[in-house]
């Protein structure tokens, strides 16, 4: 725009003015409007209407479309207006920045006056031109950019308000197939007796730790090239990729990692790798990480029919005489196909003749002294890291809410209890001081049945997240996944909880020395038998 225009006051008749299409106002709130209406009664139109004329007798507002609004509303035949020559591109950008730095804007009518301005030709304007011109950061008017791009279900919760603005700027960032999902995670279902459940719109910071922990992917763990632009050509270099938090450090400000934010995008770049990987390497053997069989027609050796070679050194001497810690001639490189760490390449011995990594003579190695320990360290780690689990299991149950009625807990509680297996429901009894069956007739799922319909909410709340968490134990693919999910919700400190659960299995340790270092005392001698 030319630094001075020349313009005109006077009054205009309300007939002669009408509203510019490219106004990026387009919602107006009728109780604002009807007290700027109830203004202009008694004072009349304060502030001067900016408009061009359009024809002979005709003007287009650029700037005070509420005001003509507010206006026609109070009957008024003329309004006070400032008539100056604009082109089309100059009453665009006017309309927008005086549109911008009104505070009743909705934040999706900025997005799109925001979008407006870039598009323009003349003059070009670049994001930080229009913070400059709007008195915005560069950040704010790029995270409001992103909100032209919101799925439709997004856009349509923002207009009705089921969603904050915050919300709407995180949801924003991700692609619209991940868009509708975290759309979900932004509520909870609140139950209320004798009603239908109603849903509770969460903090910003949950949607956004759910966000981290289910959408972005770290690039520091990709197993492709991430500065290779053809590997999938439409997607180009993760190195430059505006979905990539790393490069796009305007967008997301406040994500300290590297992330992808399309994992789509990401998954096909790991499948076009080891495709090209395994075309390079003809010879490279497949495995799959997952457990039971793989899938059919599958090429990837099962995880019961290898060993894989450890990269990192052992620690001590009984490691380095462990299995994995070996190489032996049939040790060769393999690539992860199937399962988990896909794309990555391993080192491993899938000969079933190798005496070092598939030994025949298990009965002669449990002989071993060096076996033995190997496997009464393995059998203490797994008594720390059951002790472990259940201090976290224990300190997630008790930062549970009370959340549900009672009868949707018991509902939940006894279905889950009955799920779980002897080992597990003997937990459930420990955990809670419940005692054993009396007689035979009663199993421990009815003992906890029994227990459950006498127990508090609190209670109820705390066995059914533990039923959830040990139910999930009982899948061999879970690995303590859910436990540690859980103990991030909850905000447990599980390394805390291991750092004293092993202090205390070495003070065990310790006193069964000193015990067992003690010398007994003499047995008494027997008393000499009477004389006869």
């Amino acid at each position: 725009m030319p630094t001075t225009v020349q313009s005109e006051y006077r009054n205009l008749p309300l007939d002669s003015i009408v509203e510019s299409t490219m106004n990026p106002r387009t919602s107006f709130d009728e109780a604002a409007l009807n007290e700027l209406a109830n203004s202009i009664r008694s004072q009349g139109v304060l502030s001067p209407l900016l408009v061009r004329p359009k024809g002979p007798q005709s003007f287009e507002i650029v700037a005070g479309a509420r005001r003509y609004r507010a206006a026609q509303q109070a009957g008024l035949e003329s309004v006070p207006v400032r008539i100056v020559e604009l082109s089309d591109a100059q009453a665009i950008e006017t309309s927008i920045v005086e549109n911008l730095q009104r505070r009743d804007v909705h934040p999706l009518e900025e997005a799109q006056g925001f979008a407006a301005l870039l598009r323009l030709e003349e003059p070009k304007y670049s994001i930080e031109q229009i913070a400059a011109k709007c008195a915005k950061s560069p950040s704010f008017v790029a995270a409001r950019l992103k909100l032209t791009e919101l799925a439709p279900a997004v856009t349509e919760a923002f207009l009705k308000d089921e969603i904050g603005t915050g919300h709407a700027l995180l949801l924003a960032k991700l692609q619209p197939a991940q868009q509708e999902e975290a759309l979900t995670a932004c509520f909870r279902e609140d139950y209320v007796s004798g009603g239908k459940p109603r849903r509770i719109l969460l903090p910003v910071r949950q949607l956004q730790e759910w966000i981290e922990r289910h959408i972005l992917l770290e690039l520091d763990c990709a197993p492709f090239p991430k500065d290779d632009p053809e590997l999938v050509h439409e997607a180009g270099a993760c190195l430059t990729c505006p979905k990539r938090t790393g490069f796009n450090t305007l967008l997301f400000a406040e994500i300290h990692a590297d992330a992808c934010t399309s994992p789509d995008c990401y998954q096909s770049k790991v499948d076009a790798f080891v495709a090209q990987t395994i075309v390079a390497k003809p010879k490279l053997v497949q495995i799959t990480r997952t457990y039971g069989k793989p899938q059919d027609n599958s090429p990837a050796i099962p995880r019961s029919q290898y060993v894989e070679i450890r990269a990192e050194k052992p620690t001590n001497q009984k490691q380095a005489e462990w299995p994995e810690y070996k190489t032996c001639k049939f040790t060769t490189e393999a690539i992860v196909t199937e399962g988990s760490d896909k794309g990555e390449l391993r080192k491993i011995c899938a000969n079933a003749d190798c005496p070092v990594h598939h030994a025949k003579k298990a009965k002669a190695a449990a002989n071993d002294g060096a076996f033995r320990a190997a496997q009464e360290k393995q059998r203490r780690e797994e008594a720390i890291a059951q002790a472990t689990g259940l201090r976290v299991l224990s300190a997630i149950a008790e930062a549970v809410p009370v959340r549900l009625m009672k009868r949707d807990l018991l509902f939940m509680v006894e279905r889950l209890t009955a799920m779980l297996d002897e080992r597990r429901l003997a937990i459930v009894m420990r955990q809670h001081g419940i005692g054993k069956p009396k007689n035979s007739a009663d199993t421990p799922a009815k003992v906890i049945a029994s227990f459950s319909r006498k127990a508090e909410e609190s209670i109820l709340g705390r066995l059914l997240v533990e039923s959830v968490i040990l139910c999930s134990t009982q899948s061999a693919n879970d690995n303590g996944r859910t436990l540690k999910e859980a103990a991030e919700v909850y905000k447990v400190d599980v390394s805390t909880i291991s750092a004293k659960v092993k202090h205390e299995f070495a003070a065990k340790d310790k006193a069964k020395t000193a015990n067992s270092a003690t010398p007994k005392p003499p047995a008494k001698s027997a008393k000499k038998s009477k004389a006869a």
